[in-house]
């Protein structure tokens, strides 16, 4: 099994993040190793992938925490493990929940808080970050959790690049002309940028941000890309957790 560790959370020792690939088993399968279940694979064969997958990082499944992803800006506090229903964020001070983002080309934003324990895992497309979703986690984490953008440390996980993200007028004019690149009829756009841009103006440490270069569509054999699969696309798995026995 392949899965990528974020090296900018590799300091804390209890702070657990993977991002899957389609490298584990069931590799061959219609949808290679899917970890959703609302792309049409075998429920049976999801289930299976993600204990794989879980058992990888560490992590009992049980305490997983799903939202469904809706492409807005809602941001959640989460108490326990389970689904949450309609989300794109979610916030939690608590130990031994794993937050869980499911990606195919958008952008997914996890972050830590080394001082008050928190963590925060973020899914923005190009809606959600139209709706500066990354902003409004940051802006809920300092105002409600009382967090310091100085003890903050984020990893923005694989993504469809600009190279590979054309998109038309309907879509570009809601973003700034330096996340495009017009292309012919079209323009080519940097969500991942877009997203970067947002944690840094509300004052995170460039060096405590980590981008992945990683380009979902590009790395087709590894990384699953709606954009280059369509229907036949799986979905990947970030996570973020803090073990349980962070304080002893």
């Amino acid at each position: 099994m392949l899965i990528l560790q974020p090296y900018i959370f590799k300091r804390f020792s209890e702070v657990i993040s993977g991002f899957s690939t389609k490298f584990g088993e069931n590799k061959n399968s219609p949808y290679n190793f899917n970890l959703s279940l609302s792309v049409g694979d075998q429920k049976e064969r999801v289930l299976k992938n993600r204990n794989s997958f879980f058992d990888a990082l560490g992590l009992p499944t049980d305490r997983a925490v799903y939202q469904k992803q809706v492409h807005g800006d809602t941001v959640s506090y989460v108490k326990g493990p389970g689904s949450i229903g309609e989300s794109d964020a979610m916030i939690t001070d608590k130990p031994g929940i794993a937050l869980c983002i499911s990606t195919a080309d958008c952008t997914s934003v996890f972050i830590y808080d080394k001082k008050r324990k928190i963590i925060s895992a973020v899914h923005s497309g190009w809606r959600g970050t139209q709706k500066r979703i990354t902003e409004k986690t940051v802006v809920k984490l300092k105002s409600e959790f009382n967090c310091s953008p100085e003890d903050m440390y984020v990893y923005l996980g694989p993504s469809i690049s600009q190279a590979n993200y054309q998109v038309g007028e309907e879509v570009a004019q809601y973003f700034d002309n330096k996340y495009l690149i017009k292309d012919k009829d079209k323009y080519l756009l940097d969500i991942s940028s877009a997203n970067y841009d947002m944690l840094i103006e509300e004052g995170i440490p460039a060096h405590q941000i980590q981008r992945s270069s990683l380009c979902s569509f590009e790395f087709g054999e590894v990384l699953h890309s709606y954009r280059r699969e369509g229907k036949n696309s799986g979905r990947a798995l970030g996570i973020i957790a803090m073990k349980v026995s962070y304080n002893e």
